[in-house]
């Protein structure tokens, strides 16, 4: 379940092939003058699996798992009272490297309407909390980040409604704010509840941003993953390299959906 591209060498899709998106795909990137990363997208469903069991400590262990260097992590918080995070985030920055972004939060909440992102390095130019419009208690968060060697991106991380009419709202939301904000390579990522393709998809609102969507990487549920909920996707041609499930033992039991993960190119500044 690996979009390929057909001027990847042969060695960095064995690479892919393998979970492994390091190594000589870091090469590859700093001779065409980009930097590369590994993106993620992961609903750990309040920190309960496929067996019932609430084990945020298994959620941790996939996220290292997936090493990625920014990822989106959705119910990430209690969905009622206080909303109080259900990671151990010290414990996950000091086992990964990840570092939350906690800009305007409450202390006891990890993420925006459980919506968490995490990344390894670079610097934040701008954070924006969105709620989202809907019958449903949605949000997103947009992140100017600065990465090392001058590159620039903007992550938007997501959860969309599970009514239809409610996620093309959403959709024509992120776009507006997008529209107003200074452009740079952008990529939108996170559970968006949408299992229909074609002209029926609220995701074709995307297009005129995100161009041609992506393939549709089955991701739920975790354990015979028949349905694409889950996406990963970029403002500019090219920008994903490469996108597949993490599809492990662990990934199957600690969540009803799998993790999504892309290898980007992002152009340096």
């Amino acid at each position: 379940m690996i979009a390929k591209k057909p001027n990847l060498p042969a060695s960095i899709m064995e690479s892919i092939r393998k979970r492994n998106f390091r190594d000589e795909d870091v090469v590859y990137a700093a001779a065409r003058g980009e930097t590369q990363a590994i993106v993620a997208s992961y609903n750990v469903h309040k920190c309960v699996g496929v067996d019932g069991k609430f084990d945020p400590e298994r959620i941790a262990q996939v996220i290292g798992e997936i090493d990625a260097d920014i990822i989106a992590i959705q119910e990430a918080d209690k969905r009622f009272g206080e909303r109080e995070g259900l990671l151990n985030l010290a414990r996950l920055e000091l086992e990964t490297g990840l570092v939350p972004v906690r800009a305007g939060l409450k202390e006891q909440s990890h993420g925006w309407h459980g919506n968490l992102l995490l990344f390894k390095k670079g610097v934040i130019g701008g954070v924006h909390k969105v709620k989202l419009p809907g019958l449903e208690p949605r949000g997103a968060v947009m992140v100017d980040l600065d990465l090392e060697g001058g590159a620039a991106i903007r992550i938007i991380a997501a959860h969309l409604g599970l009514l239809r009419h409610s996620r093309g709202q959403q959709t024509r939301m992120v776009l507006d704010l997008i529209g107003k904000r200074e452009e740079r390579p952008t990529v939108l990522m996170g559970d968006f509840n949408e299992w229909r393709v074609g002209n029926r998809s609220s995701l074709n609102t995307l297009r005129s941003v995100f161009g041609p969507l992506p393939p549709a990487i089955p991701t739920f549920p975790a354990t015979l993953p028949v349905l694409a909920l889950d996406r990963i996707m970029a403002s500019r041609p090219g920008m994903v390299a490469a996108l597949q499930a993490h599809d492990t033992p662990l990934a199957r039991q600690a969540s009803d959906h799998l993790p999504l993960k892309a290898l980007i190119n992002i152009p340096e500044a």
